[in-house]
């Protein structure tokens, strides 16, 4: 029954040594790693995101797990992450294979049936996302896309009648 709430103070000093000394080299290998790492751009980004804590929770609760292993760990999975998403900027297939394509639900008053099966999104949920970009009804959508990450974005009809000087400025950054 003691151990249910108190296992030792030895128990209790490694959780905070190797919890410091884990998240010190999470922290030092993410920052080596650069932003991209922790993005949710797509599923496979908060797949790893979703894996380091785990990683990090068993580096610090299982004293299986020796902070060494648990480093290593961490670090094989930025590693890994690092080269795919360098590799889906310069292979195609890569890209294909990890990030998928954003699809059409609703363009321009209609909704995209088969594309709503495929994606497994109902009307009411194209709805909700148009009422949370702050617009009214659909009418007042042009378009809605599934994105890579699984959002919902909005495009309205003021954005749309006003592309064109959209193209004009964008047109001044290259």
């Amino acid at each position: 029954m003691d151990m249910m709430f108190f296992s030792g103070w030895e128990s209790l000093l490694r959780t905070l040594v190797v919890g410091v000394l884990a998240y010190v080299a999470l922290i030092v290998f993410l920052r080596i790693s650069g932003n991209r790492t922790l993005s949710k751009m797509n599923a496979f980004d908060m797949i790893v995101t979703v894996a380091l804590g785990s990683t990090l929770a068993t580096v610090l609760l299982s004293k299986d797990v020796a902070l060494a292993e648990g480093t290593l760990a961490l670090a094989l999975l930025i590693a890994l992450q690092y080269l795919i998403t360098w590799l889906s900027v310069r292979v195609s297939w890569v890209k294909r294979a990890v990030t998928g394509e954003p699809s059409m639900l609703f363009y321009q008053g209609e909704f995209l049936t088969s594309a709503l099966y495929r994606a497994r999104v109902t009307e009411d949920e194209v709805r909700s996302a148009v009422r949370a970009s702050g617009l009214g009804s659909v009418d007042q959508a042009s378009a809605v896309v599934l994105e890579t990450d699984g959002s919902l974005s909005v495009v309205t009809r003021e954005l749309t009648r006003n592309r064109s000087s959209l193209e004009d400025v964008s047109g001044s950054f290259r």
